[in-house]
């Protein structure tokens, strides 16, 4: 919509004016963040400054736009119309080689796109979007891979390549060849109040123009108000398909409109309705996608799943993978092997070591996760009571393995206002996941099953955890200064046992 996104294709058109810039610009962004709306407006942009030479958008819904081997026959045959001296040695080629889109990637490359411009020297932009939606078994997406291969044998042409950060697609731009010259816009990195801005005048811009069409209904002349608005772009956060969703939801022509936008405001916690609408859709080709290659008979890696992405949405406190994997007692390889797959959806440093905490890009995808209405693949399903007990438990295991007396060393009978480098020894001593498990253990037991099965293994690791390891929790509590943490704590396990003994 015209107005909005103007900092992200002001900077795209900075980097194809630029003749010293990165020659391939790739347009990194999870599910729903508006790729290939940027990637549309950039090609029309582009194309009316006379600067686009080809464009291919990919996608899954067509087997035309969804197979490897039509992207550069379709490129070069766009090339051809738009470049005369381009046609003349395409078609050079065509008599030599009339099977050549029978021929290998490799072959194609060469033939159809680095031959002609070579021989003719034109400086154009090419544009390639939605890559991951192409049928690809490589480890590394194979068009990357053949452009790693050719990138410095044109260095007059620019690649504009947009897809989410799946794995081969990540894989093939770390390829050494290509790295270098690869310039990477993550959209959620995108300054927030940017994002918000444009959301608003989206949200604006359509309800407005439902409340002028609708002449069977009587909208008052400030609808949208405001606090909607307000409402809205918090609920949006940062995701355009959410903004999308809702406004075709509201727009329903069998319903009113007021009753319509009333529905997502006043419940703000919710996203059902949003899910109903398309988003839920969204979620579950992106995960089915993911994981077309696992068998749906392997139940070890659907239950590890389960636990390392209902950890991810249901922690109080988002963790890091090394974090995550110390709480869970999940090898850091196997936990990284899970959520490889899953960089549409999720937030995920791009190293192991990184500390910035895994988290959800919105609110919707852990509520598409936790509702079986709204889930219905039981793979990949995650029943909350469930998985917050399975984290109570690993939370106890921690505390159990890392507590003891006098866990900072420090001097008997010292006060902790004497103590100058507290902090420096908390960090030393108290490591993440231990301060995790402190804090939010009672947390997840209070929203646990209180029911069989599992109920005994709560009751004797509970009793195991007071009689070895209490004192040693207060000790912790007390040197984190959160000591009030330890009388919520007690109300909320005495909660989980009054619900256990009504059952």
């Amino acid at each position: 919509m015209a107005g909005t996104r103007r900092d992200v294709l002001f900077q795209l058109d900075n980097w194809s004016n630029d003749e010293q810039d990165k020659r391939v610009f790739w347009l990194n962004g999870l599910a729903g963040t508006g790729k290939s709306t940027i990637a549309q407006t950039f090609a029309e942009a582009s194309f009316a400054d006379g600067k686009l030479g080809a464009s291919f958008f990919c996608s899954r819904y067509f087997d035309d736009r969804s197979n490897l081997r039509f992207i550069f026959p379709t490129l070069a045959f766009q090339l051809a119309h738009r470049y005369p001296r381009f046609r003349e040695e395409l078609l050079v080629i065509l008599t030599s080689s009339p099977d050549v889109e029978r021929e290998t990637l490799c072959s194609q490359m060469e033939k159809l796109i680095v031959g002609p411009f070579q021989a003719t020297e034109i400086q154009t932009l090419i544009i390639i979007d939605a890559l991951d939606e192409c049928r690809d078994e490589e480890p590394a997406s194979a068009i990357l891979s053949v452009l790693s291969r050719y990138i410095d044998e044109i260095p007059s042409i620019k690649f504009f390549i947009t897809g989410r950060p799946e794995l081969r697609i990540r894989t093939g731009f770390r390829l050494e060849s290509l790295q270098p010259h690869t310039d990477v816009l993550r959209l959620h990195d995108v300054k927030r109040s940017s994002v918000d801005s444009d959301i608003r005048l989206f949200f604006w811009t359509r309800l407005t123009a439902i409340a002028k069409n609708r002449s069977d209904c009587s909208l008052p002349e400030d609808w949208p108000s405001s606090a909607d608005l307000d409402t809205l772009c918090k609920k949006a956060a940062g995701l355009f398909i959410y903004a999308s969703t809702v406004v075709k939801f509201v727009a329903s022509k069998h319903h009113q409109p007021t009753e319509r936008l009333t529905d997502i405001v006043s419940l703000p916690q919710s996203t059902i309705e949003e899910g109903r609408s398309g988003i839920d859709q969204l979620y579950t080709e992106v995960l089915q996608q993911a994981f077309s290659d696992i068998q749906a008979n392997d139940g070890e890696f659907y239950s590890r799943f389960r636990s390392v992405v209902g950890a991810v949405s249901l922690v109080f406190n988002p963790l890091s993978v090394t974090a995550l994997s110390d709480l869970l007692g999940i090898p850091n390889p196997k936990l990284s092997t899970t959520l490889r797959s899953l960089h549409s959806l999720l937030i995920i440093p791009t190293s192991k070591l990184d500390p910035t905490p895994i988290h959800v890009l919105h609110k919707s995808f852990p509520d598409f996760l936790t509702d079986p209405k709204r889930c219905t693949d039981q793979w990949f399903f995650i029943d909350p009571s469930i998985h917050h007990r399975e984290i109570m438990l690993s939370c106890l295991k921690v505390m159990k393995g890392k507590l003891e007396r006098n866990i900072c060393q420090l001097n008997d009978h010292i006060l902790l206002s004497e103590v100058k480098d507290l902090p420096e020894q908390r960090t030393t001593y108290i490591k993440d996941p231990l301060v995790y498990a402190c804090n939010f253990w009672t947390s997840h037991l209070v929203r646990s099953a209180s029911s069989s099965p599992g109920v005994e293994e709560v009751h004797k690791a509970i009793d195991e955890f007071f009689t070895t390891h209490f004192l040693f929790w207060i000790e912790v509590l007390s040197l984190m200064g959160n000591l009030d943490i330890g009388v919520h704590a007690l109300n909320n396990i005495q909660q989980w046992y009054m619900k256990v003994s009504y059952m």
